[in-house]
C-alpha cells in the first residue's frame, strides 16, 4: 500500500517545494497537490481576495511542472489534486479546468472536485459533465467527495451532498463516466448527525471508491487530526478497504495537525505523519 499526504498545510510554513522534500524524506510515495492558493477564498466575506501565489498567476503550469520535477528528484509522485472551493463561488467554480490542468502536469492520477454542499446529485451532475470531457482530455479523472453542513442548533452535522452512501453513490451513478469516481473522507463520515460510517461508506462504494482524505477525529467535529489519535477506528476501516479490494493510496489530510508545529519544528510533524500512513499501509497489508 503506497502512502501520501496533502502539501498545503505544510507549504503555508516552508513552501509547496520544501515540503514535498519533507515528504519524500519521511518515507512519503506521493503527495496530494493542494491548489487553494489559486484563489483566495475568504469564508468570512464570501469573497475571493487578491493572491500573489504562482497558482493564481500566468505562469501556474510551469510552477505545477516544477513541482512534479522536485518529487522526482527526490524518488515521489504526485497521485492526486484538490481544487480549490467552494465551487459555488463563480471566481472558484471559473478555476476548475486550471486546477485539472495542473494535476495533469504535477502528474497526478485525480483531482478531487467538491460538489456544491446544497444542490442534488442531478444539479451537481450538470457541472461535473462539462468538466468531464476537459479532464478526460488531461488524463486526468474527477473525484467527487461525501461534504457536510452544520446544525447550529443540534451541535452537530447535518447533511450536505454526498454527505450519506445512498447521496454519495447517487452522484457517481447519474453521471455515468468512469471518470468520475469517489474520494472518501473519513472524518466527514464519522462526524455525528452525518448518520453514517466510514465502514458503511466503503462498503457502499465499492469499485466507485478510487481515493481517500484520512484523519481522525472525536466522531463529532471535523478535527483533521493525524490518524491513531482520536476515536476513530481505523482497523474496521482498513478491514473493509481490503474487503472490497481497494487499490488507491492511502493519502492524509491532517492540515489541523501541522498547525500545533513552528517552522523550525516541522520535520517532527512530518515524521508524525509518515509514521500513521505507515502504520495503515502494514495494517493492510498484514490482513
Amino acid at each position: 500500500m503506497r502512502i501520501s499526504t496533502e502539501i498545503g498545510s505544510v507549504a503555508k510554513l516552508v513552501g509547496e517545494e520544501k515540503a514535498i522534500e519533507l515528504y519524500a524524506k519521511a518515507g512519503f510515495d506521493a503527495w496530494d497537490f493542494s491548489m487553494f492558493a489559486m484563489c483566495n477564498y475568504d469564508w468570512h466575506s464570501g469573497k475571493v481576495l487578491d493572491n500573489d501565489h504562482p497558482l493564481a498567476g500566468p505562469n501556474y503550469l510551469a510552477f505545477a511542472r516544477r513541482l512534479k520535477q522536485i518529487g522526482l528528484d527526490h524518488g515521489i509522485v504526485c497521485n492526486q489534486s484538490h481544487a480549490p472551493f467552494p465551487v459555488r463561488c463563480p471566481e472558484i467554480r471559473s478555476q476548475l479546468k486550471k486546477a485539472i490542468e495542473c494535476t495533469a502536469e504535477a502528474g497526478g492520477q485525480i483531482c478531487v472536485i467538491h460538489p456544491d454542499n446544497n444542490k442534488n446529485a442531478q444539479e451537481n451532475a450538470e457541472m461535473y459533465w462539462e468538466l468531464l470531457p476537459f479532464a478526460k482530455g488531461c488524463g486526468v479523472k474527477i473525484a467527487t467527495e461525501n461534504m457536510w453542513n452544520w446544525d447550529k442548533e443540534k451541535d452537530q452535522a447535518c447533511f450536505a451532498a454526498c454527505a450519506t452512501p445512498q447521496s454519495f453513490c447517487e452522484h457517481i451513478d447519474i453521471v455515468g463516466s468512469d471518470h468520475l469516481v469517489a474520494c472518501l473522507d473519513l472524518g466527514h463520515a464519522e462526524m455525528r448527525g452525518c448518520n453514517t460510517s466510514a465502514v458503511e461508506m466503503i462498503h457502499a462504494l465499492g469499485p466507485r471508491l478510487q481515493a481517500l482524505h484520512i484523519h481522525d477525529n472525536d466522531q463529532w467535529h471535523d478535527s483533521h487530526q493525524i490518524p491513531f489519535s482520536m476515536q476513530i477506528d481505523f482497523h474496521a476501516i482498513v478491514r473493509a478497504l481490503k474487503e472490497i479490494g481497494y487499490n488507491g493510496y492511502f493519502t492524509l489530510e491532517v492540515d489541523q495537525y501541522s498547525k500545533k508545529f513552528s517552522t523550525d519544528r516541522i520535520s517532527e510533524a512530518v515524521a508524525d505523519m509518515a509514521a500513521a500512513a505507515k502504520k495503515l499501509a502494514n495494517l493492510f497489508e498484514e490482513l
